[in-house]
């Protein structure tokens, strides 16, 4: 009897890291890459906007016009955001290679690097326009509409199977493989060189094997990932679209390791609980006294070279940006 009951509490226990995980995220799919089966799946079919996931699509029609990758760009105020009035990026004014430009779209989610790159496309904006839905008929992509190359439309929209077939197919583009597996690279900018980090924290993090990557934010699309990853001696593909916080992207994300592993989900992020405890105390305690900040100083200056580089760094505040 004993023995039995050990046997069913050893069988429990190898199950319940397989089971069905539960997404915060709004769509979600898994794909194992060599079988094409679906490992995991949430709402999978249904178009949302997708953010700057866009510059998948973006890299790879620029890539395909194998336009020289050392000319010089010149960023102009075409590039600016009217859609959103958001700000930061690659200042107007400022000459930066095609291959640069690619390098800051892709890893910084620069708008204004993105929109560059398509408005020298050859023949133009409408020439790029129309590649991109050649890209998306070649690719099958039936549920996506791309309006323009940066992400801040919220009528650029897909589903997440979509979005798997999407970086499938960037991932088998060395450059953009190579930028999007980086966890930081330093660009030369106006003369200057820019440091920027990846915008998906989980690239080069312990554990994680990133082969390809691109996250994405607006306030319409939430939280967004996409990564081709592999874990447990297997290559996948995880796309995660419309968590409502960071946190929530990224647990689900864990948990899709986890779930390849066998083991069992999280609840919440390690360390989370503890930071929430040491939230609730803080809300809690006397308010300390507050120094008048120094005039002048580099903190305050938001023309310092740090300043503007931690700001391209920076994942944005909910409507500011978009990454």
């Amino acid at each position: 009897m004993r023995r039995a009951l050990l046997l069913l509490l050893f069988l429990f226990a190898c199950t319940t890291g397989r089971a069905e995980l539960s997404f915060a995220s709004a769509h979600a799919i898994v794909v194992d890459e060599q079988s094409g089966e679906v490992l995991l799946q949430k709402d999978e079919a249904s178009a949302a906007p997708i953010a700057s996931l866009t510059k998948l699509m973006t890299a790879m029609v620029v890539l395909d016009a194998q336009q020289d990758p050392r000319e010089g760009l010149r960023i102009s105020t075409d590039d600016l955001d009217r859609l959103k009035g958001t700000h930061g990026g690659v200042p107007v004014g400022a000459v930066v290679s095609r291959g640069d430009l690619l390098t800051l779209a892709l890893m910084a989610s620069d708008n204004h690097a993105a929109s560059a790159l398509a408005r020298n496309y050859p023949g133009g904006m409408l020439a790029f326009d129309a590649a991109v839905r050649r890209k998306i008929e070649t690719l099958g992509l039936a549920s996506t509409v791309i309006e323009e190359p940066t992400g801040l439309s919220p009528n650029n929209r897909s589903s997440a199977q979509d979005i798997a077939k999407l970086l499938h197919a960037a991932a088998a583009y060395p450059q953009i493989a190579s930028i999007t597996s980086q966890r930081k690279v330093s660009v030369p900018v106006n003369g200057r060189r820019w440091t920027v980090k990846n915008t998906n924290a989980l690239v080069g993090a312990p554990g994680w094997n990133i082969l390809a990557s691109k996250t994405g934010f607006t306030n319409e699309a939430g939280r967004c990932v996409s990564m081709r990853v592999q874990a447990a001696g297997r290559t996948v593909m995880v796309v995660l679209m419309g968590a409502l916080r960071s946190s929530e992207r990224a647990l689900d994300a864990l948990n899709v390791r986890r779930w390849l592993a066998g083991e069992a989900p999280l609840p919440v992020l390690p360390g989370e609980r503890k930071t929430r405890r040491m939230a609730t105390a803080a809300r809690h305690a006397p308010a300390a006294e507050v120094s008048p900040p120094q005039q002048g100083s580099d903190a305050a200056d938001s023309s310092a070279p740090a300043a503007t580089e931690a700001a391209s760094e920076a994942e944005p505040d909910a409507g500011q940006s978009v990454k």
